[in-house]
């Protein structure tokens, strides 16, 4: 048998290559938008990639299942599971539990493992060479290592009310099913540390049946319905906007993009034109840089890990918009972007381009430190907003501070005082610095970034009691 995770650090989502050599062919299990990845594997391994399998309709990145089809020919195996509304709209092998997905040698059993949502499935695979007995249980948004799938997305980001409830009791049923299981069997689930699919994810990439019955939180709730559901809802971060079209577009007929684009880079009159157009110029340097000279009106979104979900809280599917960033970087944030379906990128420019065509017009600000922060409370009429989710805050903050998530704080400008001086701050500083831009963008020039945050402050006060 080969195996082969392919792991996206940005979305923290495993995606799965399994092959039967004898046969020379290959399933892949979740994939990744970009699926030249996958390509490249199969070409190494001289495989043909002949199954795709899907474990539910996901909210966090846009499947490249039909772009990986339209590219290889082969067949989609997708749940028939859930009602109406978890329903595949275009063509497929529609699979339920108790099926079984032959692929050489191998064959993947169908579980229905609702509770993430309703459609959900996990494939449980036995090696029929090796042993006559499962081996590898892909779980995808059902188990993780050390937690389980959140079933509040629904509700809190695609606004099917009534849901998480349902979810809950859904999820604890199906994990009665999940610890039937053997103890030897390896489970590797479809997201890691990171994900906003849970709160407790650990960032070992697979787990065991076994380990999980005496690690996971969840499973030592089974006896006890109530107290599970509570302990599953509570304190779950908060889900990114783009989640609710993301699982409109993964079930229903859409555009496929089969390669990665390439991006063009704007010259001077291109540039002006973008900007005379109203587009969002996201600067992708890092807090430091854009500090030293930005231009009003832009969006300081780094590239790092979390890219791709912070542009999926501030960008919609319909507008375009400008990076700046360096030659060098834009494969890999055109990767990013693609796996949440952010295509309409219509340029960008380097950071040494923006110093010459905004020559004269870029601000600089400099963070401020505790101290300047103590002061300002000390002195009265500041306002300090602390931009982490509401569990973070809930579990220390500065006193007096307003809670306002980052994510969504486009859609609570009005919370924000224009006629007192304001300091925004988060955990260590990288939502902070998003914030800080976003609040000169929308014209408050009264703002100022501690970009020590929460680690700095609380050390602080250990210290000093």
């Amino acid at each position: 048998m080969f195996f082969e995770l392919v792991y996206d650090k940005s979305l923290a989502q495993a995606s799965y290559v399994i092959g039967c050599q004898a046969g020379g062919v290959a399933a892949v299990i979740d994939p990744k938008r970009d699926v030249d990845t996958y390509l490249q594997i199969a070409k190494a391994n001289n495989m043909k990639i002949t199954h795709i399998l899907e474990t539910h309709i996901h909210a966090d990145f846009l499947s490249g299942s039909r772009e990986l089809a339209a590219l290889t020919g082969a067949e989609l195996y997708l749940s028939d599971e859930g009602d109406e509304n978890w329903k595949y709209a275009f063509p497929h092998n529609k699979i339920k539990h108790g099926d079984n997905i032959k692929l050489g040698n191998l064959n993947f059993e169908v579980l229905h493992t609702p509770g993430h949502t309703p459609e959900h499935v996990s494939f449980l695979l036995t090696d029929k060479p090796a042993s006559h007995e499962p081996v590898m249980l892909f779980t995808g948004d059902f188990v993780f290592v050390g937690d389980v799938g959140r079933p509040d997305l629904l509700e809190q980001a695609a606004g099917l009310k009534g849901t998480q409830d349902v979810g809950a009791a859904q999820m604890f049923d199906s994990l009665h099913e999940f610890v039937q299981l053997g103890d030897y069997i390896q489970v590797w689930p479809g997201h890691g540390a990171g994900s906003a699919c849970g709160k407790a994810l650990g960032a070992v990439p697979m787990t065991t049946v076994g380990y999980e019955k005496i690690r996971n939180w969840a499973l030592q709730l089974l006896n006890d319905k109530t107290a599970f559901a509570k302990e599953l809802l509570a304190d779950q971060p908060e889900p990114p906007k783009y989640f609710a079209m993301m699982k409109k577009l993964n079930k229903v007929d859409r555009k496929l993009l089969t390669e990665v684009p390439k991006v063009p880079n704007l010259g001077e009159k291109a540039y002006r034109d973008a900007k005379a157009a109203g587009l969002k110029l996201i600067d992708t340097r890092s807090p430091e840089q854009f500090a030293q000279g930005f231009l009003q009106g832009s969006y300081n979104i780094t590239h790092n890990n979390s890219f791709s979900t912070w542009m999926g809280w501030y960008l919609n599917y319909e507008e375009s918009f400008v990076l700046i960033a360096e030659e060098a970087e834009m494969d890999e944030l055109t990767r990013k972007l693609m796996r949440i379906g952010l295509d309409n990128i219509h340029g960008y420019i380097s950071p040494t381009q923006l110093r010459a065509y905004e020559s004269g017009n870029l601000a600089t600000y400099q963070p401020i430190d505790r101290e300047e922060v103590e002061a300002a409370l000390e002195a009265g009429n500041t306002q300090v907003i602390d931009v982490r989710g509401v569990a973070e805050y809930k579990k220390g903050h500065i006193e007096g501070a307003d809670n306002l998530f980052v994510g969504k704080l486009t859609d609570n400008l009005d919370k924000v005082a224009k006629d007192r001086p304001v300091i925004v701050h988060c955990q260590s500083g990288g939502r902070a610095a998003i914030a800080y831009s976003i609040l000169r963008a929308h014209g408050f020039d009264n703002v100022k970034n501690y970009a020590g945050g929460w680690v700095d402050w609380s050390k602080a006060v250990a210290v000093h009691g």
